[in-house]
C-alpha cells in the first residue's frame, strides 16, 4: 500500500526568491544609506590615490610578497627586534603603575632642570656642589640611584649563576 499523504511541500519558484532577495537587499540600502555612501566615497578617494590598484596588484603577488616577507622576519635582526619587542612587553607588564609614574615624573622633572640649567649655562663651585650634595632631593636621588644599581646588580649576579 501506498504511503498517505501528510505535509505538502511548496515548490519554491526561482523569479520569487529573486524578487525577495532584491527586496531585502534594496531595504538594506535604505536603512544604511549614510553608512554605504560614505563607503562609496572613501572607496572613491582610495582608487584616485591609486591605493586600490596597489592593494589589487598585492593580493595578485600575494605568495611573493608572503616569501619575502618570511625572509625578512627570518633575518637575525628581525628575530632581535621580535624578542626584544615581547621582552619590552614583558617588563611594562611587571612594572605597577604607581611605581612608573613616580619614575617617568622624576625623570621628566629631572630633564626639565637640566634644560634649564644648560640653558642658563651658570657654573657653580665646588664648594656650592658639595653643599647641594647634602641636600634631601638629593639624597633621595642618590638612594633611589643606589637601590637601582644593587637590584641591577643582584640580577646580573643570579643570571650569571644560572648560565653557569
Amino acid at each position: 500500500m501506498a504511503k498517505a499523504i501528510t505535509q505538502i511541500r511548496e515548490v519554491p519558484h526561482p523569479e520569487l526568491e529573486h524578487a525577495q532577495a532584491i527586496s531585502e537587499i534594496m531595504n538594506e540600502l535604505v536603512e544604511n544609506k549614510e553608512v554605504i555612501l560614505k563607503t562609496l566615497r572613501i572607496m572613491k578617494g582610495l582608487n584616485d590615490t591609486k591605493v586600490l590598484d596597489a592593494v589589487e596588484s598585492m593580493i595578485d603577488q600575494r605568495t611573493e610578497i608572503g616569501a619575502i616577507a618570511i625572509q625578512q622576519v627570518n633575518q637575525p635582526a628581525m628575530r632581535n627586534v621580535i624578542k626584544n619587542g615581547m621582552n619590552a612587553f614583558a617588563f611594562l607588564g611587571s612594572l605597577q603603575p604607581g611605581q612608573l609614574s613616580d619614575v617617568l615624573d622624576g625623570l621628566s622633572h629631572g630633564f626639565k632642570r637640566l634644560a634649564e640649567s644648560g640653558q642658563e649655562g651658570k657654573k657653580q663651585s665646588l664648594w656650592q656642589l658639595r653643599k647641594r650634595l647634602w641636600s634631601k632631593e638629593m639624597r633621595a636621588a642618590m638612594t633611589s640611584m643606589v637601590n637601582f644599581m644593587d637590584g641591577l646588580g643582584e640580577v646580573f649576579l643570579r643570571n650569571k649563576r644560572e648560565n653557569s
